[in-house]
Order: structure tokens, then C-alpha cells, then sequence
């Protein structure tokens, strides 16, 4: 590697990449470490047996489309009723600038075709982006507070809602190793909340 390119690299690495050699594109650590965090089943049990205003819930987020980016497939169910998932979403990962990542929300036209499918990434082989549909203002901004530790929201009521009465929802994220903590709202016209939990966010735990 010349010096030039060197000097180059070592510059751009203290911001988020680091350079392995001329013929290699540059990595982002900090995002291929959000990424990881992110994989994996999750559940609410040790929650919903402390407090029970809280439900057991299954989260499952495994990466799809390997060679495309950074993307998510991501079920959630009432832990009971996983063959009925409630939400079914994409998550595209990206950089947006030196210190913040954007968690881009995809929806299905068809949902019950993918259920379960998190067993079975290779699956989603079948699909393009084309094929899905983007959740407009509805993306959560991530920065890094600390080691393995992300937090992150919604912008204030960019994402338009209509479920139970709400006219916007909002989402608030935290990211830890082998924890995530997640809190999604809705309000109406007069930011009177009508759906979500209460007293704070939805703790799920890793399991796998």
C-alpha cells in the first residue's frame, strides 16, 4: 500500500472504516457490529413474569440477501402464537453519517407467505427490494452510546399510523449484547396515546 493510501485510510479509519488493502472495500466496523448485535431469537419471558402488563413475545431477526447489504428479516409473535406473527417486517442498516445509522422498514404485500421463514433465510432469495414495500418516515435513527450498546427513535411523528385510532406511531430502541429493549407507541390527532405498553419499553433477551 503507498503512503499516500495509507495516510488516506488511517484518516477515514478513526471515523468508522478501517482499510485492509487496495483491493478490498473499505469496512465498517461499527456498522457490521450493529448488524450482529441485531441477529438472533429473542423473547420477553423473564418480563412478562415480573410484570404481568407485559406479554411474552418472540422476536426473530436473521440477516437475508447477504450479498446485497445489510438486511434483517424480522417476525414478531405473541410467544404462544407463532404461527401468527403480528408484525413481518425488512430492516435495511446503513450509515447515514459519522455517528448515526438509519434502520430503513420494509413491509410484505403479502405477509402469511414468509411466516416462519426466519428458519430459512435463503428464502427470501426469491424477493428483490422492488418487491417490498418502504414505511415511509418510519425508519429509526441509531447512534453508538458505548461498547456493544446502540439507542435510537423515530423521528417526532414522521410515521403515520392508522391502527387503533393512532395517526403516527413512534418506535424508541436500545441495543445491548444478547438484549434488546424496543418501545413502540401510537398517538392520535391530540398525542393521546391509544396503543403500546405503558411504563416503558418491551425487554427481550436472547435465547439463540
Amino acid at each position: 500500500m503507498s503512503s499516500k493510501r495509507l495516510i488516506i485510510c488511517l484518516g477515514i479509519g478513526f471515523i468508522f472504516m478501517t482499510c485492509h488493502n487496495e483491493n478490498k472495500p473499505l469496512e465498517d466496523k461499527t456498522l457490521n457490529e450493529l448488524y450482529t448485535l441485531m441477529q438472533g431469537s429473542y423473547n420477553s419471558k423473564a418480563q412478562s413474569i415480573a410484570d404481568s402488563s407485559y406479554y411474552n413475545i418472540s422476536l426473530h431477526m436473521y440477516p437475508i440477501w447477504k450479498e446485497r447489504g445489510k438486511f434483517l428479516y424480522v417476525e414478531q409473535a405473541l410467544h404462544n402464537m407463532q404461527d401468527q406473527p403480528y408484525r413481518q417486517r425488512v430492516y435495511e442498516l446503513k450509515r447515514s453519517s459519522d455517528s448515526t445509522f438509519n434502520s430503513l422498514v420494509y413491509t410484505f404485500k403479502t405477509d402469511s407467505l414468509w411466516v416462519g421463514q426466519w428458519k430459512h433465510p435463503d428464502a427470501f432469495d426469491a424477493l428483490t427490494i422492488k418487491d417490498l414495500d418502504l414505511k415511509q418516515g418510519c425508519n429509526v435513527i441509531l447512534k453508538k452510546v458505548g461498547p456493544s450498546h446502540f439507542q435510537g427513535s423515530t423521528n417526532e411523528k414522521s410515521c403515520k399510523s392508522s391502527l387503533r385510532g393512532a395517526t403516527y406511531a413512534t418506535s424508541q430502541v436500545e441495543l445491548f449484547e444478547g438484549k434488546i429493549i424496543s418501545w413502540d407507541r401510537g398517538f392520535n390527532a391530540e398525542d393521546k396515546q391509544v396503543w403500546g405498553a405503558q411504563n416503558g419499553g418491551y425487554i427481550f433477551e436472547k435465547i439463540n
